[in-house]
């Protein structure tokens, strides 16, 4: 039955209740007796309350839609409200979880377009980083060397810090590279690719231990690089915005499959808004199904957990 008529008719039922009274045997005096007054003013409350109560029943599966649209959100999909009530309400409930069903798709879709396409972006400039300005650092120390050896005792010294000044450069310039891509990952396995992460945060006011499991199913490649992308953003996160002196990275086998977990004993994030390096582990995790959740530690601090399904794991 469309909404109107249910409307109308709940509305008719409590005016023909009203009108059989009028029709009754009850009489109203003229002027109206205090008590004739009092039963009039009870029976309309108790039409209105019966008037309430019926429109709360039918607009309930409404209300839900309504909240069910203020706190929909891509980045953590799934989340549907139920499909109650009749007629246009039910139909009105389908709509909006298939509207919501083609957003997600098309969201992952172009999510998965632009992460793409920024790896190839970042594989381009890591090799050109390499290729082109690490080896041109790389003529320009051995030029110094060679100037050095034949230079004057005062003017040494001098073409030494020269040299080392470009050899940090040149380490720099690896550093951020290997950050863009990392090779590690491709050539040793996503084990050794995590340990030598940690190894490159851990430094004089960051200390971060790995705890990697031995036996960890074998993941795909898509899965491996969001595991070590959402390793790098956490860390990243702790080294620049946590404060902490201590992190913790850990990559152990769940009954599903593998979880990462990233605690620090920092300040936490509190209630600040999610910034946009959370948003893009959130939409890596969704390349592949994993669940990625972000709040505070359970001793303190900020704790990042990304659970990877594996399909051959799931029971």
């Amino acid at each position: 039955m469309p909404l109107f008529w249910r409307i109308f008719l709940l509305n008719a039922v409590v005016l023909v209740a009203a009108t059989a009274l009028l029709l009754g045997p009850v009489t109203v005096s003229t002027p109206v007796l205090l008590t004739e007054a009092a039963i009039l003013a009870v029976g309309l409350a108790a039409m209105l309350v019966a008037n309430a109560l019926l429109l709360r029943v039918s607009l309930a599966p409404l209300q839900r839609l309504t909240r069910a649209m203020t706190t929909a959100d891509l980045l953590r999909p799934g989340r549907r409200p139920p499909v109650d009530g009749h007629g246009e309400v039910a139909e009105l409930i389908t709509a909006f979880n298939t509207m919501l069903d083609r957003l997600e798709d098309e969201r992952a879709t172009s999510s998965a377009r632009a992460l793409s396409a920024q790896e190839a972006e970042r594989h381009r400039i890591a090799r050109e980083l390499h290729d082109e300005v690490g080896q041109t650092l790389t003529a320009v120390l051995l030029e110094l060397e060679r100037v050095a050896r034949h230079a004057p005792t005062g003017l040494r010294t001098e073409l030494h810090e020269v040299q080392e000044t470009t050899r940090g450069s040149l380490d720099e310039i690896r550093r951020i590279a290997r950050r863009l891509r990392p090779g590690v990952l491709d050539e040793l396995g996503l084990t050794r690719a995590l340990k030598a992460l940690t190894a490159e945060f851990t430094g004089p006011t960051l200390a971060v231990q790995p705890r990697l499991d031995a036996d960890l199913p074998p993941l795909a490649r898509a899965s491996e690089l969001v595991v070590y992308r959402v390793a790098q953003e956490g860390l990243t996160n702790t080294a620049r915005h946590a404060h902490a002196h201590r992190a913790e990275l850990s990559l152990r086998t769940t009954a599903t499959g593998v979880e990462l977990r990233i605690r620090d004993d920092g300040r936490g994030i509190g209630g600040a808004p999610e910034g946009a390096g959370i948003h893009g582990m959130r939409e890596r995790a969704l390349l592949i199904g994993a669940d990625l959740g972000v709040g505070p530690g359970p001793g303190g601090g900020t704790e990042v957990r990304l659970a990877v399904p594996v399909p051959d794991r799931n029971p």
